[in-house]
């Protein structure tokens, strides 16, 4: 099993800009087949090192997670937080 940590930060992180992230990124549940496991967070506490949202997903191997990656619906959402991501950070590793 691989995962896929992103961890992303706003622009404005205020209430409205942190819940239409939210939807955008939970929009991607039941769209890509490869995808086994969705989790979308809201940070809690604040603080200089903090980051806004999280996403935490599933894939059975590698090569799900490039389908993933490059699938049309990923892009989608890849593009929508253009304007409003200052950035994201990610790691993918593998459990047993």
């Amino acid at each position: 099993m691989i995962t896929h940590i992103a961890l992303i930060k706003l622009v404005h992180a205020n209430a409205e800009t942190i819940e239409v992230a939210r939807k955008i990124l939970s929009g991607l549940e039941g769209r890509i087949p490869q995808l086994r496991h969705l989790e979308i967070g809201v940070n809690l506490i604040q603080s200089y090192r903090s980051y806004d949202l999280s996403l935490v997903a599933k894939f059975d191997s590698l090569e799900d997670l490039q389908t993933y990656n490059n699938h049309p619906a990923h892009v989608e959402v890849v593009k929508k937080l253009q304007g409003v991501r200052q950035s994201t950070v990610t790691v993918d590793y593998e459990t047993p």
